[in-house]
């Protein structure tokens, strides 16, 4: 409107001076002129700001449905020309669109591309495990069944002939028997979910006590507060550590108790396994062989570290610490 009144007023200011313009006599005409000018500028000015506002108002409407799309995951449809001062506001919002979906793009193959590694990750996982249990099976088992229909075929011979000599071969073929089947408890014990399949820590491993105490004769006790709950991460890892631990027990150190604790200490895990079995001679060797080196392996992927105490006839203590930081057990995170 003020510019629409400095319009009029210069148009008004240059037919005067060229004399095409008679200015009236009496100040009522003068001011009659005045209002008239002022009106007029008013109502042009009004008029074409109302216009250039409907315009402003259209431009930013179709720029904001477009954001609004993008805010909700849609593909915006293209801007296109909307002309005025928007025009290169317009452009740049359609080159961000073509990135924006190229990204999309990217990151949803990226997406299928990783569901298929990690499937195959799964597939390789479970010939792994078959491959190994294979293996543990032929090395242990299988020779000490051969050695049992051995030993029976030898008693049948001696019988007659040997009778002390046949006893001794029968007690034999009870140990052989015996620690076969210590081997197939440890075997089967392996064969159970890599997870806890969504229960907690001390109900995954309360089942898991009962499930071997139900079938081994060896007395275990867990002593954990039951409503410690860790981040999935962690309590996965120490499941399988004390599956592994309990493997190792059934299998090689003769054991009739193992006791096993985990406690909260401030800002961090400890967790104790115990037994009175035979113990071993700790070294890069037994590492190997008792499967101690997977349980540092799982450990350190939480950040924690582990110590093993042991010698012969002493039996097998082992020892780690996980760091809770960052509120990394469950309670916190909630």
């Amino acid at each position: 409107m003020l510019l629409a009144l400095i319009v009029l007023l210069s148009a008004m200011y240059v037919l005067y001076s060229y004399g095409l313009l008679a200015v009236p006599d009496t100040w009522p005409l003068k001011l009659r002129a005045g209002l008239t000018v002022l009106t007029v500028s008013i109502t042009v000015g009004a008029l074409y700001g109302l216009y250039r506002s409907m315009q402003t108002k259209i431009q930013f409407d179709r720029l904001q449905d477009t954001l609004l799309l993008w805010e909700k995951g849609s593909p915006a449809r293209p801007i296109g020309p909307i002309g005025g001062d928007m025009e290169g506001l317009a452009d740049q919002l359609e080159r961000v669109g073509k990135k924006w979906e190229e990204q999309v793009s990217s990151l949803q193959r990226l997406s299928t591309h990783n569901a298929q590694l990690a499937e195959q990750a799964r597939v390789s996982a479970i010939v792994e495990e078959r491959q190994r249990l294979a293996r543990e099976l032929h090395d242990a088992v299988s020779q000490q069944l051969f050695a049992i229909s051995m030993t029976a075929t030898a008693v049948g011979r001696t019988f007659e002939k040997d009778l002390s000599r046949a006893r001794r071969q029968v007690e034999l073929i009870e140990e052989m028997a015996s620690v076969a089947q210590s081997e197939m408890r440890a075997l089967l014990l392996h064969l159970r979910p890599v997870y806890l399949e969504g229960k907690p820590l001390y109900q995954g491993l309360s089942e898991l006590i009962r499930e071997i105490q139900a079938k081994a004769p060896i007395e275990i006790t867990l002593d954990m507060d039951a409503g410690l709950e860790l981040v999935k991460g962690i309590e996965n890892h120490l499941f399988r550590i004390v599956q592994e631990a309990l493997s190792n027990t059934l299998r090689h150190a003769k054991a009739d108790k193992m006791e096993i604790i985990i406690v909260r200490r401030s800002d961090a895990l400890r967790m104790s396994l115990k037994d009175n079995g035979v113990g071993f001679e700790l070294d890069e060797k037994k590492q190997a062989s008792y499967g101690l080196s997977l349980m540092q392996e799982r450990v350190s992927e939480v950040g924690g570290s582990i110590r093993y105490i042991t010698a012969p006839g002493k039996g097998t203590r082992i020892e780690l610490t996980v760091p809770l930081v960052n509120g990394e057990q469950k309670g916190s995170e909630e």
